[in-house]
C-alpha cells in the first residue's frame, strides 16, 4: 500500500510520466487508424459513431485548446477548426457532411500539436495553477485520448470487412471461483479527495452507507446468458421493466449485439472474425435493459454505484478505501484486462491477483459493467475545469457503468473511475454482474 504523499510526484517525475502516457496513447491511436485505408477513416460505420478520422482530430483539437492556448499560452495551431470539432455542436450522425479534415490533413495536424505540447510540457512549472498541479491538464488530455481509443475500438467492432487488428488471447482461467461475496453493512468512503488525475464526477471522498449484500464474485459469462436466452428470457415481459420491455420489442432484441443464430447454436463477430460463442466469457454488448432483465430471472438485480465501488474498494481489515480492488498499486498485466492488450475479455475467474480485498474478481478490466444508478454529482461536487465533462450530463437519461472493459487504458479507469451511457447503448464494451440483498440471518 502507497500513501498519497508517496504518489504526489516532483516536477520532474511529473514531467517523465506524463511525457511517456503521452507517447503511449499516441502510439495507440495511430494503430487504430493506420489499421485501415483513408476511404475506411472517412466512412461512417455507424450512426452511433463518429467516422474514425472525426475522432483523430478531434483528439488533437482538445489538445491544443488545453495545453497549447490554455496551459501553454502559445497562438491557436488552427483556430478554423474548434467549431468543427467541438462535440456539443455536431451530432455524430451529422459529422461525416461536415468539412472534416483529410486523414492526411488530420495527421499533420495531431502531430504539430503534439510537437507543441512536447514544449508546454518542458517549460510549464507544473505548480501554482490547480490546472497544472501534478500535471492534471496534461493527464486529463491523456484519459481524453485514450477514451476516444476505446470509442475508435467499438467503431471498429462496427466495422464491416475483413479483420485488420490483431492481439494475443487471453489465458484461459486457472482455478475456479466461489458464486458470490459478501459485502458486509456499514460506512465506506466513495470517491477521491486526493488522486491526482481523478475527473471532477469522481470528487470529492465522501462517507456512504451500504446494507450488507451479496454480488457475484465474476461477471456473468456468456453460458449463462445463454440459459437466459434458452428460457425465453427475451419473450416474457415479466422479466423487463417497463420502459426495458418497450425498448425490446422496438428495437427487436434477440440475443446481446453481434450475435447470431447458427443452426442449434451461436456465433459472434467480434472485430470481423465470426466465432462460436465462448461460454466461459463475459457476456458483452448487452445494453441496460437487457442486464437488469437477466438479472430478474435469475432471482437477482443489478447493484448500486455505491454497491458495486464498496466492493471493489472497501477493505475490511483496514476500513479504508483502495484506490483499486487489488490495493494501491497501478494496474499491471497482472491485475486485468485492459488497454486493448487482448481484443476479448478474459474467461469468468481469470486474473486471481486482481481480486478484491472482499473476493471479487475482473472489478477493473473485461467489461464495463451496468449498475443500477442513474448519474448524479456526489455531495459538494464542483466542476472543474469545464462544465460540459460532467455536468451536463447530470440528470439526464444516463445509467452507470463502472470499471472499464478490455479496451479502457489503464490511465482512464481506476477504483473511483465513472462512466455513463443512455441505458438502451451496446455497442459500448458492456456487460454485467448480480447482486442480491443478504437475509437478516447471512447480515449479522
Amino acid at each position: 500500500m502507497t500513501s498519497t504523499e508517496d504518489r504526489l510526484l516532483g516536477p520532474e517525475q511529473v514531467r517523465e510520466k506524463v511525457a511517456e502516457q503521452l507517447r503511449r496513447s499516441r502510439a495507440r491511436s495511430d494503430a487504430l487508424t493506420a489499421a485501415v485505408d483513408d476511404d475506411d477513416l472517412v466512412r461512417q460505420h455507424s450512426k452511433l459513431m463518429s467516422p474514425l478520422v472525426w475522432d483523430l482530430a478531434h483528439i488533437g483539437n482538445q489538445e491544443e485548446l488545453w495545453l497549447v492556448r490554455d496551459v501553454g499560452g502559445r497562438e491557436p495551431v488552427r483556430e478554423d477548426i474548434d467549431q468543427l470539432y467541438d462535440a456539443f455542436q455536431h451530432a455524430r450522425a451529422n459529422r461525416p457532411s461536415l468539412p472534416l479534415l483529410s486523414p492526411v490533413e488530420a495527421r499533420r495536424y495531431v502531430r504539430e500539436v503534439r510537437d507543441k505540447v512536447f514544449d508546454v510540457l518542458e517549460t510549464s512549472p507544473l505548480e501554482g495553477r490547480r490546472l497544472v498541479e501534478q500535471g492534471f491538464a496534461f493527464g486529463m488530455i491523456v484519459q481524453h485520448e485514450q477514451q476516444h481509443d476505446e470509442t475508435m475500438l467499438a467503431t471498429h467492432q462496427l466495422r464491416v470487412g475483413a479483420p485488420v487488428l490483431r492481439a494475443p488471447d487471453p489465458a484461459p482461467a486457472t482455478r475456479p471461483v466461489k458464486r458470490e461475496v459478501f459485502v458486509p453493512a456499514g460506512p465506506f468512503t466513495m470517491g477521491t479527495s486526493t488522486e491526482p488525475w481523478a475527473l471532477d464526477n469522481e470528487r470529492p471522498a465522501h462517507r456512504v452507507h451500504v446494507d450488507a449484500f451479496y454480488l457475484d464474485t465474476v461477471p456473468v459469462s456468456n453460458g449463462e446468458y445463454l440459459d437466459f436466452i434458452a428460457a425465453g428470457g427475451y419473450d416474457q415481459p415479466r422479466w423487463w421493466s417497463e420502459v426495458g420491455w418497450a425498448h425490446r420489442q422496438r428495437a427487436e432484441l434477440f440475443a446481446p449485439r453481434f450475435w447470431e443464430r447458427d443452426g442449434d447454436g451461436w456465433v459472434r463477430t467480434r472485430f470481423g472474425v465470426v466465432e462460436p460463442v465462448p461460454v466461459d466469457e463475459p457476456v458483452v454488448h448487452v445494453c441496460f435493459h437487457e442486464a437488469a432483465a437477466y438479472a430478474k430471472w435469475a432471482g437477482k438485480r443489478l447493484p448500486t454505484e455505491p454497491e458495486w465501488e464498496k466492493a471493489a474498494r472497501f477493505d475490511p481489515a483496514t476500513g479504508r478505501s483502495r484506490r483499486y480492488p487489488w490495493g494501491d498499486e497501478d494496474p499491471g498485466p497482472e491485475h486485468a484486462n485492459l488497454g486493448q492488450r487482448h481484443l476479448r475479455p478474459a474467461p469468468v475467474g481469470s486474473y486471481p491477483l486482481g481480486e478484491s480485498a472482499l473476493g471479487a474478481r475482473q472489478l477493473v478490466g473485461d467489461v464495463w459493467e451496468w449498475v443500477d444508478s442513474d448519474f448524479r454529482p456526489y455531495p459538494g461536487f464542483a466542476a472543474f475545469p469545464y462544465r460540459e465533462y460532467s455536468e451536463v450530463f447530470f440528470g439526464g437519461d444516463y445509467k452507470m457503468l463502472r470499471g472499464g472493459s478490455f479496451g479502457t487504458d489503464a490511465s482512464a479507469v481506476r477504483g473511483t473511475f465513472r462512466n455513463w451511457d443512455h441505458p438502451i447503448r451496446r455497442q459500448i464494451f458492456s456487460g454485467f454482474r448480480c447482486a442480491r440483498d443478504a437475509s437478516p440471518a447471512e447480515a449479522r
